[in-house]
């Protein structure tokens, strides 16, 4: 065999297993997607704690920022 013929050969191999995955991919049902956490679970202290850390960082960058110029 000579170079193009074994050109040939790999790019024929890598296309039909292209083709073949794709449709294993359609026979196979799609993945389950775990559900949202919905608010309601949470701890809302802890939410209000990050919330009121993230406001207090936001005081902070913007009193800074206000300085450089």
């Amino acid at each position: 065999m000579d170079a193009n013929e074994k050109k040939l050969a790999a790019a024929v191999a890598a296309v039909s297993a292209y083709i073949q995955t794709e449709e294993e991919a359609l026979v196979m049902p799609p993945p389950k997607r775990p559900e949202p956490r919905r608010f309601d679970q949470g701890n809302l202290w802890s939410l209000s704690g990050r919330q009121g850390m993230m406001q207090m960082r936001n005081l902070m960058q913007m009193k800074t920022f206000n300085r450089l110029r």
